[in-house]
């Protein structure tokens, strides 16, 4: 791989992929960067993953709105301005908590981008779990089980 250059990205530089309700924008992918990504993710309430694992480290830095996110077995709600890490192999999972939230994700490496773009051209906003858990697999990223209630 060449040495990654200096970009900008602007709005129309991008446009968003969606995934089952959300919107995603890939500001920054491994294949320019040549490390980490970059996302902005923005959806409904309610809207995002299952619980998953991946072997790259994920954080994300809420602008708008609020995200609950589950990290192992622990739900906490990220708000306006407040940041979270998430450990590559920690089982994990977020739903946007407010009518319209959006958040910054980064990625210590590639990976991500690919899913996404599959996801969009594969599957879009439609739910597909079969068709989904197929191309998440694909892509290193594995679905898991909810934690059991106590």
């Amino acid at each position: 791989m060449s040495k990654p250059e200096p970009f900008v990205v602007t709005p129309e530089d991008h446009q968003p992929l969606h995934i089952v309700g959300e919107a995603i924008s890939v500001l920054a992918s491994a294949e320019r960067t040549g490390s980490v990504e970059v996302f902005l993710q923005e959806g409904p309430e309610g809207a995002g993953p299952p619980p998953h694992v991946h072997a790259w480290d994920e954080a994300y830095y809420v602008l708008d709105g609020a995200i609950e996110v589950l990290t192992g077995e622990r739900m906490q709600t990220v708000r306006q301005g407040e940041f979270i890490f998430i450990p590559g192999g920690t089982p994990h999972m977020f739903r946007f908590k407010a009518s319209r939230a959006r958040f910054l994700s980064f990625n210590s490496r590639g990976g991500a981008s690919a899913f996404f773009r599959d996801v969009d051209r594969e599957v879009g906003d439609t739910l597909d779990v079969s068709k989904m858990i197929h191309i998440a697999n694909r892509n290193g990223v594995q679905v898991v089980a909810p934690p059991t209630a106590p």
